[in-house]
């Protein structure tokens, strides 16, 4: 299905390498539209105004992979309880493919009240608790059982905020963390973004607390390097399988492929700096 892209003017101005300091435009698209929605699908029903650059149902309606490389360049947006907003650009993804992926929550078509979320309409939050203590936070593509997670955000906007989360969830001075430290994993940028169970099942392309913006410009191909996932060496074939996909050279990346990436550039994908 042809992914449908809203680039708003605003964002333009932004700069499109893999930093990006200048945020204050960002703040020009805090607009909103009226109107409630109330997906069908999720037990949550949104009654506040959504912000009209809010990437739609549509964007999300796409096959795991190609979801996965979607993702990349995309904005989260968080709104505080506070009305303080949280910005960060998403730079590193993982796909969990569903019935046939060793490595998914739903292998085999396993449907629990854990994982209800990956079989719900695309664009629904799948947002699981590790160790008992850490949570991670997924986004439901098309097919059954299929979802992305979101493995690292480049923190664009509202750091401070992130680090008295990051600090609050360490149990550990806010100080110490570094713009680089705070989002470059999984359970880190649930921390920085106060993700936790309560997301679970929540609509992406409809909530007023958290949801997506379009990223100033797409990247290309020969920005995206697609290699193994993480921590899930115990699953065979699919452990080798390359559906992690992160943007080369962005430090927020939270592991690099450097193997990866001297290959993709011996291929002529792009020059190995």
């Amino acid at each position: 299905m042809p992914r449908k892209r809203k680039l708003l003017a605003p964002l333009s101005a932004l700069q499109s390498s893999s930093s990006l300091p200048q945020i204050n435009a960002l703040e020009d698209l805090n607009a909103t539209s009226g109107g409630d929605f109330s997906p069908k699908s999720s037990k949550y029903f949104v009654t506040e105004k959504k912000n009209s650059s809010q990437l739609e149902g549509d964007f999300f309606n796409q096959p795991c992979v190609s979801l996965a490389k979607s993702f990349l360049g995309q904005i989260l947006v968080r709104r505080l309880p506070d009305g303080r907003e949280l910005w960060g650009r998403i730079v590193e993804t993982e796909a969990y493919l569903g019935g046939e992926d060793e490595a998914s929550h739903s292998r085999g078509g396993r449907q629990t009240q854990r994982n209800a979320a990956m079989f719900m309409k695309p664009g629904t939050l799948y947002v699981y608790q590790i160790y008992g203590i850490y949570f991670c936070m997924n986004v439901s593509s098309q097919g059954e059982g299929a979802a992305v997670l979101l493995r690292s955000l480049e923190p664009l906007q509202g750091l401070e905020a992130m680090r008295e989360l990051r600090g609050a969830a360490r149990k550990a001075p806010t100080g110490l963390l570094k713009d680089w430290q705070l989002c470059n994993g999984p359970s880190r940028l649930c921390q920085a973004f106060g993700i936790d169970k309560a997301f679970d099942q929540r609509d992406l392309s409809q909530d007023s607390d958290i949801w997506l913006v379009p990223g100033p410009e797409p990247p290309g191909e020969q920005d995206v390097v697609a290699t193994t996932r993480i921590g899930i060496g115990s699953r065979g074939e699919w452990a080798q399988k390359p559906l992690r996909f992160y943007l080369r050279g962005n430090k927020f990346v939270s592991v690099v492929d450097k193997k990866m990436e001297r290959e993709m550039a011996a291929r002529g994908h792009f020059s190995c700096s």
